[in-house]
């Protein structure tokens, strides 16, 4: 199996360049507030920011992205070793009351259902989790760190997952410059740009989460402009491409036609440079190939919203895929999404004085994702390499703002259907501490703590309508357990 590569950042030129080589990264990004943090780097030193080169602006940023995600990852993994209680595992389709002939009819269904068409998986039946109400499914219960041993994950994994973290400045007459933010900004500096020679640096900061250790490089490369007139700048400046790109210009897209050469890595403009990360990577004695999880010519899989735009509704642009995404055809005849499984966080949060639970945080879903405009709770897709109470705990920080340190894992409850499985993993707010939950991201309307006796008035996931009353009382009985 491939090492998994977390890139920490939001640009997909740096995903694209990674993707074309072989590697499909997971995207964390890392909330790095970048002038603060020069501006700290620089007090250390005794300087100040304009007293740093630009090789100390994009290495200084690159270390602290990379570093972020490191300790957002750190802290998943802490609170997934630490979880107590029994996970539960469910068989619906072992059920006595799901006959072979209904399985293979669903399949066959399925099938049917797919075939030559366009999918909106924002309503589509084939994409609804099936009710399994009134059926008696088979179980097993096992102690949660028995499972946790079990599993492939981050608290397990002897070398990777790889954290890179990237920066790209411009220097252009001795002064550095980073995304303009502004037309007026971006339109003053093409001007200067039209007929100069600049340099474009990348900083690079590698680190691996299984031994901590960090590598760090900076690329850099000459760009000789092309002349363009006040036209040509007013129409790029028009696409919104020059915008938010170090430098104001790009290689891979429009401004690529102004670049008349460049001396230096090609790829370091694009804002990742290959040669390096690879030559980074082996400096923590790990192979650039074993990066690899993408096949020469491999299409990318379905996508979540895939068939939404044939119907009207309009999935995110910024949406791309990662590893663990894609659609999964299920012995019970549906599609589900995640190719490890998926998996979410029911979050509780107690009365201090009773122990009772008194709310539970929810997700208001996006129009776009399947059941669109469903309430449910927060998480997603298993990406490849961690477990699913990691997978979890990622999915909800990233969704919902559910910070892992201020929680603690009580119990799961695994719906397995064979080829996929749902884990929902039971958790409280840890003593003295409060999550303050909000949508992190495009897949939520709305997220928000939910009284516990509202939660049944809400227009529910199909799959969350069925498990509600055990998931109520489970939470009341491990409440409960907790309060003694």
């Amino acid at each position: 199996m491939s090492i998994p590569l977390i890139l920490a950042s939001k640009s997909k030129s740096r995903r694209d360049v990674l993707y074309s080589a072989g590697i499909c990264p997971t995207i964390r990004v890392s909330h790095v507030d970048e002038p603060a943090a020069l501006e700290a780097a620089a007090r250390e030193e005794g300087v100040t920011v304009d007293d740093l080169s630009i090789k100390q602006r994009v290495m200084i940023l690159a270390v602290a992205k990379a570093e972020a995600v490191h300790r957002a990852y750190r802290d998943v993994a802490d609170t997934a070793a630490a979880a107590t209680g029994d996970r539960v595992i469910a068989y619906p389709l072992k059920a006595k009351e799901i006959k072979d002939s209904e399985r293979e009819a669903a399949v066959e269904d399925l099938r049917k259902a797919a075939a030559g068409k366009p999918i909106d998986y924002s309503k589509a039946e084939i994409a609804t989790t099936r009710d399994f109400s009134g059926i008696d499914m088979p179980t097993v219960t096992e102690p949660i760190d028995t499972a946790i041993a079990g599993q492939p994950g981050l608290t397990e994994a002897t070398v990777g997952p790889l954290i890179l973290g990237c920066d790209s400045m411009f220097l252009l007459d001795g002064e550095c410059y980073g995304k303009p933010h502004s037309e007026a900004v971006a339109r003053e500096r093409l001007k200067r740009m039209s007929g100069a020679t600049g340099e474009l640096w990348t900083g690079h900061c590698l680190i691996d989460f299984a031994t901590g250790r960090t590598v760090r490089g900076a690329s850099h490369a000459k760009v000789h402009f092309g002349e363009f007139t006040d036209a040509d700048i007013e129409r790029y400046i028009a696409t919104g491409e020059p915008l938010e790109v170090a430098g104001s210009f790009t290689l891979e897209g429009f401004g690529g036609a102004f670049i008349d050469s460049i001396e230096g890595d090609p790829h370091g403009i694009i804002g990742l440079s290959l040669p390096l990360a690879r030559h980074l990577a082996g400096e923590l004695g790990i192979t650039w190939t074993d990066l690899w999880n993408v096949g020469r010519g491999e299409l990318e899989p379905e996508s979540k919203a895939s068939g939404n735009q044939h119907a009207g509704i309009l999935p995110p642009v910024e949406n791309v895929h990662q590893p663990g995404d894609g659609w999964v055809d299920c012995a019970c005849g549906r599609k589900h999404w995640g190719a490890n499984g998926a998996s979410g966080i029911l979050l509780a949060r107690r009365d201090p004085v009773s122990g009772k639970v008194t709310h539970v945080v929810m997700q208001h879903r996006a129009a776009w994702s399947a059941e669109g405009g469903t309430w449910g709770i927060p998480g997603g897709a298993t990406a490849d390499g961690e477990s699913p109470i990691e997978g979890a705990l990622r999915e909800s920080y990233e969704e919902a703002n559910i910070t892992p340190e201020d929680i603690e894992v009580v119990g799961s409850y695994c719906e397995d259907h064979g080829p996929w499985a749902y884990t929902t993993v039971f958790a409280f707010e840890k003593p003295g501490h409060t999550v303050e939950p909000k949508a992190n991201d495009d897949e939520s309307m709305e997220i928000c703590w939910v009284p516990i006796d509202d939660v049944p008035n809400r227009k529910l996931l199909t799959a969350m309508k069925t498990d509600w009353p055990r998931f109520a009382a489970r939470l009341d009985e491990l409440a409960c357990a907790g309060h003694r």
